[in-house]
């Protein structure tokens, strides 16, 4: 497949906010927010996507790194393992992907901590370079990585808290022996801090479940492209959500979710909201522009609640929210759909998801499948695959064979 540095580009802001078909009343109002590493914000399982990108609240497995690592305290099994993988703008190309491998480990015999780890690896597939007269030049394999630690722990029979820390590697350049450009790939380092609360309340003569979670994610350094001359903000999240599950009938369950997320990174200037026909509207416009890039991430959290050119009515377009359910019998087959809705100014991203899992005592596969309300969206027929490893099954198994 023979792309440039600039399709690499478009495919990523691609990922991040989809297509939009912006007419002339409303080219002015499509401000979407731009980040960094923006596979960071993929969802990596096939659950979770399968009910519209949700998981502050919803029950743990082995996923719960990337939606609310507090969750794990909670997990029901001794630890797991999870490999996931996801074809990415299908509809564009056939060689992006991402992959993902998560797993958890609970500690000590009180069963109320744990450690998890993930390593995230999204490819942008091969990629030539053509140099002077459109001359072969390099063959290339862009990527993004990240792999993290976190740790879990219940602070009372019904919450808990956890905490995430985590290395980024972006390597999207090449080294241009044309031109002499030596570009080098970008690091950064961030950390997540989370909060799971769950209970039981009885209604009516059923015990259901009501859980709430809280992820604060990507909290971190700058990603320093191209030597440091273009820094990016990562993409800081903030997800909110609830879950209630309640029976249905004997061995049959249904859980009902919604997550509202928020990007905690500050709007860039765009030269169209100043007077640029002005000497005076240009120095204004550079000036924002400086401070944006020399804004320090923390500041940007803080900046994010408040700098939209609109006011508080695109401060409110900022929150994109999921909804979705899912039916469990005997929490061994699964039937899952959600939808996720971001404003049209925003990004567009809205599409439906539907899914279905199957669960042995060791084993769970689980897929879904995107379908994209606009047709011309390159997220559209997105599929998940995951495939799940129980430690405690796994155990039991080793366990009867030496007997």
């Amino acid at each position: 497949m023979k792309l440039n540095r600039l399709y690499i580009l478009a495919a990523l802001l691609l990922s991040a906010v989809g297509l939009v078909k912006a007419d002339d009343s409303g080219k002015n109002q499509f401000n979407p927010i731009t980040t960094g590493v923006t596979s960071l914000s993929i969802a990596p399982d096939a659950r979770g996507a399968s009910m519209g990108d949700i998981g502050a609240a919803t029950e743990p497995d082995a996923n719960s790194q990337f939606w609310n690592p507090s969750k794990y305290a909670f997990a029901y099994s001794t630890g797991a393992v999870s490999l996931s993988y996801t074809p990415w703008l299908r509809k564009l190309v056939n060689d992006i992907f991402l992959a993902n491998v998560s797993g958890y480990w609970k500690l000590g015999s009180q069963d109320n901590q744990a450690l998890s780890a993930t390593l995230r690896y999204f490819s942008l597939g091969e990629v030539n370079a053509n140099g002077p007269g459109d001359a072969t030049g390099q063959s290339l394999n862009p990527y993004e990585m990240s792999v993290d630690v976190g740790y879990s722990r219940k602070l009372s029979e019904k919450f808990a808290m956890g905490v995430v820390f985590r290395y980024i590697y972006s390597d999207l350049g090449f080294s241009d022996s044309y031109a002499g450009d030596q570009q080098t790939g970008a690091s950064a380092f961030s950390a997540d801090i989370s909060g799971y609360y769950t209970t039981y309340p009885i209604i009516g003569r059923n015990e259901c479940q009501w859980s709430w979670g809280w992820d604060i994610s990507n909290i971190g350094t700058k990603v320093q492209f191209n030597n440091g001359e273009n820094p990016a903000f990562l993409p800081t999240n903030l997800r909110l959500g609830t879950t209630f599950m309640f029976p249905l009938a004997d061995y049959h369950t249904l859980a009902l979710s919604l997550d509202l997320n928020k990007l905690l990174v500050p709007t860039r200037p765009r030269e169209i909201d100043y007077d640029t026909d002005t000497t005076e509207g240009q120095a204004a416009y550079l000036d924002a522009l400086e401070n944006w890039e020399n804004m320090s991430p923390i500041t940007g959290i803080f900046k994010s609640f408040s700098d939209a050119p609109g006011g508080f009515s695109e401060e409110l377009r900022e929150i994109y929210y999921s909804i979705g359910a899912e039916y469990s019998y005997n929490q061994q087959f699964f039937l899952r759909a959600g939808y996720y809705h971001e404003d049209q100014y925003k990004g567009n991203r809205q599409y439906f998801g539907i899914g279905a899992g199957f669960s042995l005592n060791v084993l769970r596969l689980d897929a879904s499948y995107m379908m994209a309300t606009a047709q011309t969206s390159p997220l559209d027929q997105t599929l998940r695959f995951t495939l799940t490893f129980d430690m405690d099954g796994l155990r039991e198994i080793l366990g009867k064979r030496r007997r």
